[in-house]
């Protein structure tokens, strides 16, 4: 039986953050670095002086007070009659009113707005291109949204061949960006790593969920899906730091799952290259990159143009028995807006409407 395997970074289904659509890198990066300072300053057990004029900075910023706004990038959200975080004073100065993270009930989070249509159904081309038996969805909102893209989109709008099964976790991430799964095969179990820490912090910005895909015959296959820190915002070195922590636990999965089956694939975008030190601990472990495999002769990368190494972020990593049963490997990249270096789906005229900045990456395997 011949079964194909992918995973597609997808940014999202129907709604995404409103920062992503900002055009200026570093906007979108700065933005992103704030976001992530609020965050942690609201957890703060109490909030000092400091720890107030700061959050102040931020909410006057990014224009947090004004629930009118049509492009702020942030919201503060402040359940009906509990506490609040903050008040405005006559004259319209910001006033810190809460004493620390248990004096108030809420939380921060990026203001989303839907997605464009035309994109919305590039996703959906892509996906329908594809046509995998197994895709690890990275950069979705919820499970409800994957139920509601395949029913309505993939299978209403496009004719294409819905999936029978879906399955998503909510992650760690507060912007809503998770990992999910569509499968043909029953999806027998589902294990969530959210919880796992290291010195007190969770280890995956999202998760590393465990999906158990059950095949024909019965024989289990483990898709152990991922998206590590991304090198976008954040002082390098510490963000470097995260994707070594992460890679180093999934390792530990990894081989945790080999104990319960030899079928074991990671997947999804890893935000490094081959050659980095987290990806090395994965490639140390025995797992092997699809993209190695000797059917596959395109371009190196899956993000952007993919013309270049340092553009390989998305992986299909598969155990030694997997690996020897690999038959063919590709790359779906006609989703992207790349007019200058290749030929795009008829539909994705621009960036504002390209399915995705990566590509999909799938394998076809006689299991």
């Amino acid at each position: 039986m011949t079964i194909r395997i992918a995973t597609f970074n997808a940014e999202n289904l129907f709604r995404r953050p409103r920062v992503f659509a900002l055009e200026d890198s570093s906007e979108r990066r700065k933005t992103l670095e704030d976001f992530a300072i609020l965050v942690s300053l609201l957890d703060h057990e109490t909030y000092t002086a400091e720890d107030k004029e700061k959050i102040v900075e931020i909410l006057r910023k990014y224009d947090v007070p004004n629930s009118q706004s049509k492009t702020r990038l942030i919201l503060v959200n402040e359940t009906r009659g509990g506490a609040k975080l903050f008040r405005i004073k006559r004259g319209g100065a910001i006033e810190i009113i809460a004493k620390g993270r248990s004096h108030w009930v809420g939380w921060a989070e990026m203001v989303r707005d839907d997605l464009n249509w035309e994109a919305v159904q590039n996703t959906a081309l892509v996906i329908a291109e594809v046509d995998a038996d197994v895709l690890l969805t990275v950069e979705v909102e919820d499970r409800l949204a994957l139920h509601r893209f395949n029913e309505q989109v993939l299978g209403d709008l496009m004719g294409a061949k819905r999936y029978p099964f879906n399955m998503l976790i909510d992650g760690n991430d507060s912007r809503g960006i998770d990992l999910g799964l569509f499968s043909r095969h029953p999806i027998a179990s589902v294990r969530s790593h959210i919880f796992d820490t290291e010195s007190g912090l969770p280890v995956f910005s999202r998760d590393c969920p465990e999906f158990e895909v059950e095949l024909t015959g019965g024989k289990p296959l483990w898709i152990l899906g991922n998206h590590f820190k991304s090198k976008g915002f954040g002082r390098p070195a510490v963000s470097a730091n995260r994707r070594k922590a992460q890679a180093k636990r999934v390792k530990e999965i990894y081989r945790t799952a080999l104990e319960r089956s030899a079928s074991v694939v990671v997947a999804g975008d890893l935000n490094d290259t081959p050659d980095s030190e987290p990806l090395g601990f994965l490639l140390g472990a025995g797992l092997r990159d699809a993209m190695d495999h000797s059917s596959y002769t395109g371009a190196p990368g899956t993000y952007g143009t993919g013309n270049s190494l340092r553009q390989k972020l998305d992986y299909l990593m598969f155990s030694p028995d997997l690996w020897k049963q690999v038959e063919a490997v590709d790359v779906e990249r006609r989703g992207i807006w790349a007019p200058n270096t290749f030929k795009s789906f008829e539909t994705v005229t621009s960036k504002a409407n390209q399915a995705s900045d990566h590509a999909a990456l799938y394998a076809d395997l006689d299991v």
